[in-house]
């Protein structure tokens, strides 16, 4: 433990100086990470991290299922659910099933469970990957909304067929009525106990004398707490997470104080980008290991890489294909839901091929292939554990390195996301603002009419809204004044740390109003 320790912190400064060199690159931080692992593996006299296969799901899926359940927009899952629904399942079950059918085909002694259970492992992209991508291009609102609906629950549906798929691998057989019956209570179970966990947590934030510590703290209980309690009732531990995640998300103005979701947002930021960087981190870290596994089986590493890429150009190909047939459905059956209905026909039908794109690989896939257990029920190796393992790793590199360094490319010279009818971010931000501003003076005065206010300040607060609507170019702050408040801001906070030197001064008080001037400064900026 004490040898593994440094190692592992000195691994998450080298996580946190390539996140900031891929944003100076202006590369996907995940591209990185596999990359720099796999160099770092070839250092002689590294530690070698062993991670049980039975902990790697409870360790990473819980936590980061949870935080995108909370940053997603369940608006627009609602409005985009028949896409999402349909790349989530449908699409997830024929990347699976035509892996299966293919692997079985042309991989000596592959059989059908085990292509069941590469396929459901490979199936499901990953939104980490993507989310890190779009950073650098700008996409509608819709497509982003489709993206993220899709990777927070195909990871359920591509983990239900490794279940089933590890199920038919360690008894030999498949019975069709009784996965009918597991399937539907893992669905409707999961679900279930995710929204009533979900119910029983908001309870315990509205009436506990709870601040922003411990609601932070029960926060990252809770998705833990869900998942173990649907693994234990056989039910589906994932759509538990996400179905309470959704519950609480789109309740937390009500339980949650602003300070709780101030400060929360921030620790769940660093936590999912911890946990992201050490799941890419390993990704690079155990290839070697897996690659000698597969020289102990006997597997030529050229054959192992050529299925693989196999693999790598099915997993794509049948997206592609799922792509623009989830485009035919929607213009035949949901013309209403059509995107970009004022663009070119071209350009419209070229859009599927950037949705098809992106389809990287990533934490839940590796998470899938890790857990695969060392020995079958009867004592047995598992078989062809290391081949699956090194496919799975291949895919992802191949999908992160191919898809991720090209789909900004492609975005930014295809042109095609650029919708005349969706409003910019800067105008959708400064109506928003409008409507608050007004909203604003009515209620202030409503409040003063009926006499519910006698303080002389309220005039004052309504002359300032007034005057804000009144001229609208003052609710954006220019660059030249902002970069001076800027500047006033980082003065004080320079003023503060020598008064802190005072013996007079309490430092808690010091620390407040830096905390406060921090806060305006995070103001000003998103002016």
């Amino acid at each position: 433990m004490h040898e593994l320790l440094p190692f592992m912190l000195a691994l998450i400064v080298v996580i946190v100086l390539i996140e900031m060199l891929a944003d100076k690159l202006r590369i996907a931080y995940p591209i990185l990470l596999v990359v720099v692992g796999l160099m770092i593996s070839f250092i002689p006299g590294l530690p070698k991290i062993q991670i049980d296969p039975d902990m790697i799901f409870f360790i990473f899926l819980p936590p980061l299922l949870f935080e995108a359940s909370w940053t997603i927009s369940f608006k627009e899952m609602k409005k985009w659910w028949r896409i999402i629904s349909s790349f989530a399942f449908i699409v997830v079950f024929f990347s699976a099933l035509t892996v299966a059918l293919l692997t079985n085909y042309f991989i000596p002694g592959f059989t059908l469970a085990l292509g069941f259970l590469l396929g459901g492992i490979v199936s499901p992209p990953d939104a980490v990957s993507t989310g890190a991508i779009m950073k650098f291009v700008k996409i509608p609102k819709s497509t982003s909304a489709i993206l993220e609906g899709e990777s927070l629950l195909n990871d359920a549906s591509s983990l239900i067929i490794v279940r089933f798929a590890l199920v038919a691998v360690g008894t030999g057989q498949f019975i069709f009525k009784t996965a009918i019956v597991d399937f539907s209570w893992m669905v409707i179970g999961g679900i279930g106990i995710g929204l009533l966990g979900g119910w029983l947590f908001m309870q315990a934030h509205k009436r506990l004398p709870t601040d922003a510590p411990s609601d932070i703290v029960f926060t990252l209980v809770e998705p833990y707490l869900l998942y173990w309690a649907a693994e234990q009732m056989h039910s589906s531990g994932v759509l538990a997470v996400v179905a309470g995640g959704l519950f609480l998300s789109t309740r937390r103005l009500s339980f949650l104080s602003s300070s709780s979701r101030i400060k929360g947002s921030s620790f769940w930021e660093a936590l999912i980008f911890i946990l992201n960087g050490i799941v890419f981190m390993i990704i690079g870290l155990a290839l070697p290991e897996v690659v000698k596994g597969l020289r102990e089986d006997g597997i030529p590493l050229n054959r192992a890489i050529l299925y693989g890429a196999a693999v790598t150009a099915i997993l794509i190909g049948t997206r592609m294909i799922s792509s623009y047939g989830a485009m035919i459905a929607t213009i035949i059956f949901r013309p209403s839901l059509r995107f970009g209905s004022d663009i070119s026909k071209k350009r419209r039908f070229a859009m599927p091929l950037l949705l098809g794109w992106t389809g990287m690989r990533g934490v839940v896939s590796l998470a899938a292939a890790l857990s695969i257990p060392l020995t079958l029920p009867s004592g047995e190796a598992f078989p062809h554990r290391n081949l699956i393992l090194f496919v799975t790793f291949v895919v992802i590199l191949l999908t992160l390195l191919i898809q991720g360094l090209t789909l900004p490319y492609i975005i930014k010279r295809s042109n095609l996301f650029n919708f005349a009818r969706e409003l910019s971010e800067e105008e959708a931000k400064t109506r928003v603002k409008n409507h608050l501003v007004v909203e604003t003076i009515r209620l202030l005065k409503e409040k003063h009419e009926k006499g519910l206010y006698k303080d002389p300040h309220l005039q004052k607060m309504i002359a300032v809204w007034e005057h804000k609507i009144s001229q609208p170019e003052n609710l954006r702050m220019p660059e030249s004044s902002k970069q001076n408040y800027l500047e006033v801001l980082e003065s004080q906070r320079q003023f503060l740390a020598t008064l802190n030197k005072d013996p007079e001064l309490h430092e808690e008080y010091i620390n407040w109003q830096i905390r406060q001037i921090d806060l305006e400064e995070e103001r000003i900026r998103l002016l």
